[in-house]
């Protein structure tokens, strides 16, 4: 075995295979419902938006890693992937050569996460950024047309227009519409993202989950899984405060146009806020730690 291989941890093969099994089996019950839906062609605006949103395969989020330093015992490399190489007592990651491969992209995510963890929670956008995704639409023009606008067009844009808008996140601003754009107090763009997101805001804690599979087979499985729990936990909530109506699927809503809907809001938004900073937190840790720096 070679110093840049050099193991932090040892798993024996029924630890490594129970972790496995487990993490595939918690995976399955995300997967199995989705795959089926795709096979008769159904869509769900809430469960499947993880699967057609984000680019990580359902097939890439079952497959395991055990993460950097860690030698499994008794395993074969072909079972994991090209970036694993085999000794005399197994396989492991070679965390030194993927390190090398992503170094830019490595630092890119650091930097931004770091940024974040860094600011203050913002927790009064309401969830108006879905509201400005169908500003001044028609019911067939707006992104989810299978299901009804809970307010008229007119009561819709009044709610907008009554609401300052702060949407930080690149990447739900982009899918304003045209009319909304010019209503937001700030111009989010892909170079301003680490000077702009902040650890209040819905969208950049779901997409700790991208960059959780970014960093993969850098970062355990297990912590990319914890990353797709709370990512789906969150887009409940920023459906259930949409302006869509969906019900008649079980998501009674979040009515962001009351007073009482806001808090309700706000209070939901600081709990996730709390559970994402522990997982932000990882995800620097590992792109800091002596686990990812190349070993001679």
């Amino acid at each position: 075995m070679t110093a840049a291989l050099t193991p932090s941890a040892v798993l024996d093969a029924a630890d490594w295979r129970a972790r496995r099994h487990a993490h595939e089996e918690r995976v399955d019950g995300w997967l199995t419902p989705h795959l089926a839906r795709r096979r008769r062609g159904e869509k769900h605006p809430v469960e499947d938006f993880l699967f057609t949103y984000y680019s990580h395969r359902p097939a890439q989020l079952r497959r395991w890693h055990p993460g950097p330093g860690v030698l499994l015992s008794g395993a074969d490399p072909a079972e994991f992937g090209r970036d694993y190489r085999a000794s005399g007592a197994g396989v492991m990651l070679d965390t030194a050569a993927v390190r090398a491969r992503r170094a830019e992209s490595i630092d890119w995510i650091r930097t931004l996460l770091a940024a974040t963890a860094g600011r203050q929670p913002h927790l009064g956008c309401f969830g108006m950024h879905e509201w400005a995704m169908v500003y001044r639409q028609t019911q067939a023009e707006v992104r989810h047309n299978a299901w009804p606008l809970r307010l008229s067009p007119e009561e819709t844009a009044r709610t907008v227009e009554a609401n300052r808008i702060r949407c930080s996140h690149f990447d739900a601003y982009r899918f304003f519409t045209a009319p909304a754009r010019p209503l937001n107090l700030l111009a989010p763009s892909r170079e301003a993202q680490p000077a702009l997101e902040q650890p209040g805001c819905l969208h950049a804690n779901m997409d700790l989950y991208k960059w959780a599979y970014k960093l993969s087979p850098l970062v355990p499985s297990e912590l990319v899984a914890d990353a797709f729990a709370l990512a789906r936990d969150i887009r409940t909530l920023d459906m259930r405060a949409s302006p869509y109506d969906l019900a008649d699927l079980g998501y009674p809503p979040v009515r962001v146009e009351t007073v009482e809907g806001r808090h309700e809001y706000v209070q939901a938004q600081r709990s996730f806020a709390e559970r994402a900073a522990p997982l932000r937190a990882r995800l620097i840790a590992e792109c800091e730690g002596p686990a990812l720096t190349t070993r001679r």
